[in-house]
């Protein structure tokens, strides 16, 4: 098996565990100088983590998207392209998903929501493929434009709900029909009314997908190969400038899929937002935790959101301001992503170990 994809070793489990410890400890002596007890705090995040069987489905919802926005960043990544632009493309699911669950009526549910889910999906690969034509035909940074593109998304979706789908006297629009609605009510009657989706199931499932496009398939292939060296990619006959494209069109699709699934599963409508919702560029800092690994991936979306989720237990149970809080977070997410300092700590275990090993 590849070795960018390997499973993973006791060591290699070692590392992140030891820089998760490293953040929690680095947090804790900044609750110190704030004078807010740490001991308190944790007890708080994690009562907030698995507390209940709802705070438990809550903290799978929160994830979810996360791992969409991860595999998208990743994908990117692994085919040498900057995707800074999974937001706007988190938007356009969203978008693309209300249309459809709004305005189609008389499907039965087995066609609507496939539908919702494939033009909310699509509609984040389109937007994001709008960067990848820049590049490969104009030579356009895709950090400039995908992060311009944000913008764009945001107004553009705004516009879109006041125009064809607000309800009146609201700043939303009007409900998804119930057929378009792909929450797993049975499921979350057993977790306390907990908002479960199918978009979880579907999360993973993509993870397996991204596995499979670049490690299983000639266009997974050439997709790394111009990732790699485009000169040598040329060289070799392949079209570099429809591969940007491509890569940059698969990596929408996985981050419109966590727009589609917020609405189509979460909240059934969408609003007329100031600010866009976060998760593409919280997806940067998760696939950095998951070293662009699907696998990763998962693991590191399931930290990142536990540790969101569970934040607002510190300042509930612990009275510890939002500030100190997103230190906290920031702390783990920089000692994970920056493991050369965590095995420099580790070194003298390592070296222990292999003089046993020699004995």
């Amino acid at each position: 098996m590849n070795k960018a994809i390997k499973v993973f070793s006791a060591d290699s489990l070692i590392t992140p565990l030891v820089a998760i410890l490293l953040g929690l400890l680095f947090g804790a002596l900044v609750m110190l100088v704030g004078g807010y007890n740490p001991i308190d705090a944790y007890a708080a995040l994690f009562e907030r983590m698995f507390g209940s069987a709802y705070d438990i489905g809550e903290a799978i919802r929160a994830l979810t998207p996360l791992i969409f926005t991860g595999l998208s960043v990743a994908f990117a990544f692994r085919t040498g392209l900057f995707n800074i632009g999974a937001e706007g493309q988190v938007i356009m699911g969203m978008t693309g998903a209300t249309l459809i669950g709004v305005k189609i009526h008389s499907l039965p549910w087995i066609i609507h929501a496939p539908l919702a889910v494939i033009v909310g999906a699509l509609m984040g690969g389109l937007w994001g493929a709008i960067a990848g034509y820049l590049k490969a035909k104009r030579g356009v940074n895709e950090v400039i434009t995908t992060i311009m593109l944000n913008w764009i998304a945001l107004f553009l979706s705004n516009y879109i709900v006041n125009t064809f789908l607000l309800e009146p006297k609201q700043q939303r629009s009007y409900m998804i029909q119930d057929t378009a609605s792909l929450s797993l009510d049975s499921l979350s009657a057993l977790m306390d009314n907990a908002r479960l989706h199918w978009g979880t199931v579907v999360a993973v499932l993509a993870a397996v997908v991204f596995y499979i496009i670049l490690w299983k398939t000639k266009m997974g292939y050439e997709l790394r190969a111009v990732g790699y060296n485009i000169h040598a990619a040329q060289y070799a006959g392949m079209d570099v400038s429809r591969n940007i494209v491509k890569a940059m069109f698969i990596s929408g699709i996985f981050a419109g899929l966590a727009g589609v699934f917020e609405i189509l599963g979460v909240f059934h409508y969408q609003v007329v937002a100031a600010a866009s919702p976060g998760y593409g560029f919280d997806g940067i800092a998760v696939s950095l935790l998951g070293a662009n690994n699907p696998w990763g991936i998962i693991l590191g979306a399931a930290l990142f959101g536990g540790l969101t989720y569970g934040s607002a237990g510190m300042s509930f149970g612990a009275d510890v301001p939002p500030e100190i809080i997103r230190i906290v977070i920031g702390s783990v997410i920089f000692f994970v992503a920056t493991q050369g300092i965590v095995r420099w700590v580790l070194l003298p275990f390592y070296a222990k170990r292999k003089k046993e090993r020699a004995l």
